[in-house]
């Protein structure tokens, strides 16, 4: 099977998208790192990425959603974001990149785990605050510029995604394929 990642700033509609794909039909992985935070916040931390272990969660999940079989019959799924996704999440944030995470970058490269080519979703020139997301646009943007240099790191080539409505990015997406 092959696997997508869907990257870019926070609020730029990658969750939008990644539905609108799992109306097609498309297996789909809802983002990690936002169930991590509900849970958090459901057990009273208010700021979990504060916290280094944060992105070690992260990261168990974001495995143990990529390991779930999968029962469809498309040979094409799609991530919402990916390890790489959360080595530039702990660089945004300033924590170091922990043992467990940069075992998932190498294991994620070793076994080829996502395919080269990523859909980089631009953002859509505001970004709206969530419970997860408490980012301002700028910071945002900054945010998208890491991620960018972070997968361009690590010899991914991004298929841009450009700001419009979810039909125009999905047919944009599915042009690519």
């Amino acid at each position: 099977m092959k696997r997508y990642i869907l990257t870019g700033t926070p609020g730029s509609g990658k969750t939008t998208i990644l539905r609108h794909l799992a109306a097609l039909g498309y297996p789909t992985v809802e983002e990690a790192a936002t169930a991590v935070i509900a849970d958090a916040h459901a057990r009273g931390e208010d700021e979990p990425w504060t916290e280094p272990s944060f992105i070690d969660r992260i990261v168990a999940l974001q495995r143990r959603r990529a390991a779930e079989p999968v029962d469809a019959t498309s040979d094409v799924q799609f991530f919402d974001r990916s390890p790489v996704c959360t080595y530039a999440l702990s660089t945004f944030v300033g924590h170091p990149i922990s043992p467990a995470l940069s075992a998932e970058i190498d294991r994620i490269a070793r076994e080829h785990t996502y395919e080269r080519n990523v859909f980089f979703v631009r953002n859509l020139g505001f970004c709206e605050p969530t419970d997860a997301r408490r980012i301002s646009f700028e910071d945002s943007l900054e945010f998208e510029r890491v991620h960018e240099e972070t997968y361009r790191a690590f010899g991914y080539d991004l298929i841009h995604v450009p700001a419009g409505p979810p039909h125009d990015r999905v047919s944009t997406i599915k042009a690519a394929l």
